[in-house]
């Protein structure tokens, strides 16, 4: 009804984009609990659980002679990072907020910030999370080598990327199929907890089980991970331009879909379910 137009540089209208990026990425941190040191402390447990998890069954089902030489705690690390990193950013990227969204009235809000919002506070989360874990294992436990750093650090955010291009496909989704949406979230996250390959080393495994793994990026970004952290691994089966090809696929599909949703978007939709 009312708009006072402001007449701004481009350099002035990126810092405005800028600040409302931030205020949403923090007000995106806070939703998860009110006390930002708690939430940074429930996801190191959700870590913590499941490097135990997985050292526990590795253990017991006698894997460890099959993984790579070294730091046997490094190798399960390597692998549930970098899947919480992709599995938590698709859902947060997923669960933005859409465009029938109340915040969405707001001016300068938009579904591009909602997105931008959501994948960095799911990084930031990540990373903080992983410098403390890797920090304490190393004062309490075995100094963390990492062969190549930059290359695995790397490999989490193309892990991280390839989880914000799906999770903006399902946003584009949410607003006509929710509830095939949200199963679909649920069968992603239960299906790379076996299919990352977090378990398993591509070199070591047979051909006829390479087939069942090799399509999903997430193992590729895996597995090289562990080609950088490690200097005794060389991943033979696995590389890195197939998954960041498929992410850069995936995320313009999802934000064409997302700008088709934007346009014939109704308040009314969640009225008839």
């Amino acid at each position: 009804m009312f708009e006072v137009k402001v007449n701004r540089t481009r350099a002035e209208a990126a810092a405005s984009m800028l600040a409302v990026i931030y205020h949403a990425t923090v007000f995106d941190l806070r939703k998860s609990h009110p006390n930002a040191v708690i939430g940074l402390l429930i996801n190191i447990i959700q870590s913590l659980l499941m490097v135990a998890i997985f050292f526990v069954m590795m253990s017991v089902l006698g894997l460890r002679t099959a993984a790579i030489r070294g730091d046997f705690l490094l190798y399960i690390m390597s692998g549930v990072f970098i899947f919480m990193t992709n599995v938590k950013t698709m859902k947060s990227v997923a669960m933005a907020t859409g465009p029938t969204a109340t915040m969405m009235l707001h001016g300068p809000m938009n579904t591009l910030v909602s997105i931008v919002a959501a994948s960095l506070s799911a990084l930031y989360l990540q990373i903080v999370s992983i410098i403390v874990v890797l920090t304490a294992y190393s004062l309490a436990f075995n100094p963390v080598d990492i062969y190549d750093p930059v290359g695995t650090f790397m490999m989490l955010l193309l892990g991280w990327f390839n989880g914000v291009s799906v999770g903006i496909v399902l946003m584009a989704l949410k607003p006509w199929f929710p509830r095939f949406t949200q199963m679909t979230m649920t069968v992603y996250m239960r299906v790379n907890m076996f299919a990352s390959g977090k378990m398993f080393v591509a070199n070591t495994l047979p051909f006829f089980m390479l087939a069942m793994f090799s399509w999903n990026p997430l193992f590729h970004i895996i597995d090289q991970a562990r080609g950088y952290a490690f200097i005794n691994y060389f991943p033979h089966y696995s590389n890195w331009p197939y998954p960041l090809i498929v992410s850069i696929v995936l995320a313009f599909l999802g934000l064409m879909g997302d700008s088709y949703s934007r346009r014939n978007a109704s308040a009314s939709w969640d009225a008839r379910r």
